[in-house]
């Protein structure tokens, strides 16, 4: 059974707060068609909400002539209570939204291109506090959104499994061109650009092990499939510019990165050609979250993939067909 209204004195106690809101508009306004406009609603639809309120009360909020429109002495009455009443409501809105939280974006290292999406965010919705985490790996970061951990963070969406991405959006931001970072004094450190399988016979780091990064490893096996390329077995993960300079000092591996990696000491990052194999990078977010933030950081992605080009694909360019098929799809 569905409950009835609560009356009391003939005057029912859940008046739709849309009511009051139309009243008081034609209150202060003292004009039917300013109230509309002022609401956003019909002139039509707001007298059909003023007079049905009248029905609800009992009573005729205004007095109307084809001249002008003043409220009744019960209108006055009532006119501050009803202020009271949608204070109140506000009040309890605010109260349970609060101010937007800080949201917690990933934004894997210093330097990418991932920190100017953060910074045009940061200028559309300075209200909000967007909060940089440098740590790499979608992989690590989507299992971290979906226990709440962490709201956002970047990288290859198709290298995620099925039920990572069932619990996540993503918009496409940037085909990232790839490039190699080499021990200083190697060979193809002499070259501008690297051909791809200039690499024939090199054991390259692809992350292989690492449990946060197994999309990139995955990009890596696709892209040196059938080259002669090969990927480094597992090792520590080098953590700090010192740290990584010592282990690849040591390996003398070169290291598949894209071409905004930050410089390093003792190594020379040259971007890959023939063919250029891009790095699909995508916006991605919890499924259902909510928040100012998520909005400014998608509209900065789009104004800098438009103004920068960077959903462009060079005429050789390199991109698995899962990926193609994720990038040209939006949340």
């Amino acid at each position: 059974m569905t409950a009835e209204p609560v009356v009391r004195g003939g005057v029912r106690r859940d008046v739709d707060p849309r009511l009051l809101r139309a009243f008081v508009a034609v209150a202060e306004e003292l004009h039917f068609t300013r109230a509309a406009a002022r609401l956003y609603v019909a002139q039509q639809a707001l007298s059909r909400d003023v007079r049905r309120l009248e029905r609800e009360l009992g009573t005729q909020l205004f007095a109307r002539t084809t001249r002008q429109v003043t409220l009744t002495a019960d209108g006055e009455r009532l006119l501050p209570h009803v202020r009271r009443v949608l204070a109140a409501q506000d009040d309890l809105a605010d109260a349970v939204a609060g101010p937007a939280r800080p949201l917690l974006v990933d934004v894997n290292s210093p330097g990418l291109v991932f920190g100017s999406v953060l910074a045009r965010a940061r200028e559309l919705a300075p209200e909000c506090e967007l909060m940089a985490r440098f740590e790499s790996g979608l992989t690590g970061a989507a299992a971290e959104m979906a226990a709440g951990r962490l709201d956002v963070s970047f990288g290859r969406f198709a290298g995620l499994g099925p039920e990572l991405r069932a619990g996540l959006c993503q918009q496409p931001v940037r085909y990232e061109p790839m490039a190699v970072l080499l021990p200083t004094g190697h060979p193809l450190a002499e070259l501008a650009e690297v051909p791809l399988d200039a690499l024939a016979g090199e054991t390259v780091y692809a992350g292989a092990g690492n449990p946060r990064t197994p999309e990139w490893t995955d990009l890596a096996r696709r892209l040196f499939e059938g080259r002669g390329i090969g990927i480094a077995p597992p090792a520590p993960l080098a953590v700090g510019v010192e740290e990584f300079e010592r282990v690849m000092a040591k390996s003398r591996n070169p290291v598949l990165a894209v071409v905004d990696f930050p410089a390093m000491p003792g190594a020379e990052l040259r971007p890959l050609t023939d063919p250029v194999p891009l790095s699909p990078v995508s916006l991605v977010w919890r499924k259902g979250l909510i928040h100012p933030g998520i909005t400014a950081l998608r509209t900065a992605a789009v104004a800098l993939a438009a103004e920068e080009g960077w959903l462009e694909m060079p005429a050789n360019a390199w991109v698995p067909a899962a990926d193609s098929l994720i990038m040209m799809s939006r949340a």
